[in-house]
C-alpha cells in the first residue's frame, strides 16, 4: 500500500496515512478537523536488492571462445599447437 502525504490548510500539521490506491484523499486533519491536502511526494526511488547481475547478463561473446566450443581451433601453422594441421599431414 502506497504512503500519501498530506498537510492540513488550518493548523499546518503534516502527517502520512498508508491508504489504497483506489481510497478517496482525506479530507480532514486528524488534529483539528481541518481541511487537508495531499502533497505530491517523489515517490519511491529504484531498489537493487540481492548480489546483482550475473557475469553471463547481456555480455558480448569472445569469438576465440566460441572457435574453441564448436571444436576448431585457431592454428598457427607449425603443426605444434593443433591436431588438425594440415602441416602435419605432409610429414
Amino acid at each position: 500500500m502506497p504512503t500519501y502525504d498530506y498537510e492540513c490548510l488550518e493548523c499546518g500539521n503534516r502527517f502520512e496515512a498508508f491508504q489504497k490506491m483506489t481510497d478517496k484523499p482525506l479530507k480532514s486533519c486528524p488534529s483539528c478537523k481541518g481541511k487537508v491536502k495531499r502533497l505530491i511526494g517523489a515517490g519511491m526511488g529504484l531498489i537493487f536488492k540481492g548480489s546483482g547481475f550475473y557475469s553471463t547478463d547481456y555480455k558480448k561473446k569472445d569469438p576465440s571462445t566460441d572457435s574453441k566450443k564448436s571444436g576448431q581451433s585457431s592454428c598457427d601453422g607449425s603443426g605444434s599447437s593443433c591436431d588438425n594441421c594440415p602441416k602435419q599431414e605432409n610429414k
